[in-house]
């Protein structure tokens, strides 16, 4: 998992958090909001203690699922008291940009289908040329190929 899309999302509700951003004491729904990013920040870091940890995929998805609840509580919250608390509009696009990595990261997670790299292009790859020999790519006339019944690979 890339680490950055949690470390981004703590630090932006952080942020949001701040003494900084409210110019006086915030209201009291404000204060609902540390539960939430706590709630977050320790399900993030259980998912990364699973995964490095190299837990099996079933427990990872669990905890991959867990967190994203919690950070989805976390951006409706951000969305619903943007003007009570006193929320940045980029604070709430940044989180929503997170969630919808973690939501990548679920998908990702939970698939039961193993990922598979793609195979490398090989050399007929890069010159666009056909792989196989076949009567079409290969001239007739005399050569290795010529019998006294014509070429082989025509047939």
């Amino acid at each position: 998992m890339n680490w950055g899309v949690a470390t981004t999302l703590i630090a932006v509700l952080g942020a949001a958090a701040s003494g900084a951003a409210w110019a006086q004491s915030p209201p009291p729904q404000c204060s609902a909001f540390a539960p939430l990013r706590a709630a977050a920040q320790e399900r993030a870091l259980a998912v990364r203690t699973a995964i490095e940890h190299k837990a099996e995929r079933k427990e990872i998805c669990t905890l991959v699922q867990r967190f994203y609840a919690s950070e989805a509580s976390v951006v409706k919250f951000l969305e619903e008291n943007k003007s009570w608390c006193n929320i940045p509009e980029d604070a709430i696009a940044s989180a929503k940009s997170n969630h919808e990595r973690s939501l990548k990261f679920r998908t990702a997670a939970c698939s039961d289908a193993p990922v598979v790299k793609p195979r490398p292009p090989s050399l007929s790859d890069a010159i666009s040329t056909p792989s196989v020999d076949s009567g079409d790519n290969t001239k007739t006339g005399r050569g290795t190929l010529d019998s006294l019944n014509g070429n082989p690979l025509a047939k």
